[in-house]
């Protein structure tokens, strides 16, 4: 049980990169882009062609950035350009990635088990050093009697998230972050103020992707291969993660909501694995549990909300009833 949650803790934090970038494309730009669902695969793909070829797994991941930051600015161009509704606009991409994908990968399935990934190279740097011995303790406390096979992506991946959470956060409080977060408010008022509503779309969407098929890229990596189904179902994961992290930790600021994201990612492998491990269900069904936390995500804050409501009318109406029984409400009548 430990370890199974300690696996989707560790997969949870690469698929918290993607979360984000569905959160900058959904929340501050206020744009339903499915490309999330092929530049996903994307980054996978041109990651995995890298590395395949002999480039590093570092020079491979920045190039599977790169990938989808342009995938997600034709998207952009479709919606500002051609003017397609951004819905529409999404899913030609996502559509088109499809082949795309194919094209750079020569076939359906590129498996990387026998290559040097970015993580491979990490678990023998962290080996070396011994750090494993002074974690694994850690779940011996919890009773754990199996141990993972390495600490180093985990400890790895928090890093990384973690900078580029902070990141985001500096981005959205620059001046071109501000203008991309007031475009996604209300478009029409940021263009009263000369500005290049249609760049700032491209650029939103861009940097979206750009997280995207960086977290396919990992993924790629971590799972030891690419294949271009692998990025089905993307974008309600995302939203999922987005949903979760919201209704949890809240939104007051941009930092809170961002770690909200990183927690909803977290949160939602973590409930996945344990509905999995019920005998009813089997692997087959992912798609039928994301689903459910989905629907259950978007219905619970509304059902609290109407309890509360509900409550407050009902405190009200005693506060009211209490103050005309007393003789304070008969008084104030008889003087009027």
């Amino acid at each position: 049980m430990i370890i199974s949650i300690f696996g989707s803790v560790e997969s949870g934090v690469i698929y918290a990169l993607m979360a984000l970038g569905v959160f900058l494309s959904f929340r501050i730009l206020d744009f339903p882009d499915l490309t999330v669902d092929g530049s996903f695969v994307t980054g996978a793909a041109v990651a995995s062609l890298f590395i395949i070829n002999g480039y590093s797994p570092v020079m491979a991941t920045i190039a599977a950035i790169i990938a989808g930051f342009l995938a997600g600015c034709v998207t952009g161009m479709i919606h500002t350009k051609g003017k397609i509704n951004p819905l529409l606009s999404g899913i030609l991409m996502m559509i088109a990635l499809y082949s795309i994908n194919l094209r750079i990968m020569g076939r359906p399935n590129l498996p990387l088990l026998n290559e040097e990934t970015l993580f491979t190279q990490l678990t023998v740097f962290w080996q070396g050093l011994g750090f494993d011995s002074f974690f694994n303790p850690i779940l011996s406390f919890f009773g754990a009697t199996h141990f993972p096979r390495t600490w180093a992506i985990l400890i790895f991946m928090i890093v990384v998230t973690v900078l580029i959470k902070l990141l985001t956060d500096y981005f959205l409080k620059t001046e071109i972050g501000l203008a991309i977060r007031a475009t996604g408010d209300n478009k029409r008022m940021i263009r009263s103020f000369s500005a290049n509503t249609d760049w700032l779309i491209i650029l939103g969407l861009g940097i979206s992707n750009g997280l995207v098929a960086l977290s396919g890229a990992l993924i790629a990596q971590y799972g030891g291969f690419a294949d271009v189904g692998m990025g089905i179902g993307m974008i309600i994961i995302g939203l999922a993660s987005v949903i979760i992290g919201e209704a949890l930790f809240g939104t007051k600021t941009i930092a809170r909501t961002t770690l909200a994201v990183i927690g909803g990612a977290i949160i939602y492998r973590m409930v996945v694995t344990l509905a999995l491990r019920a005998e009813f269900l089997e692997t087959g069904d992912m798609k039928l549990i994301t689903a459910i936390i989905v629907i259950a995500a978007l219905v619970t804050p509304k059902i609290l909300d109407s309890q509360r409501e509900r409550k407050r009318r009902v405190r009200k109406r005693a506060e009211k009833l209490a103050y005309e029984s007393t003789g304070e409400g008969g008084k104030h009548r008889a003087t009027s």
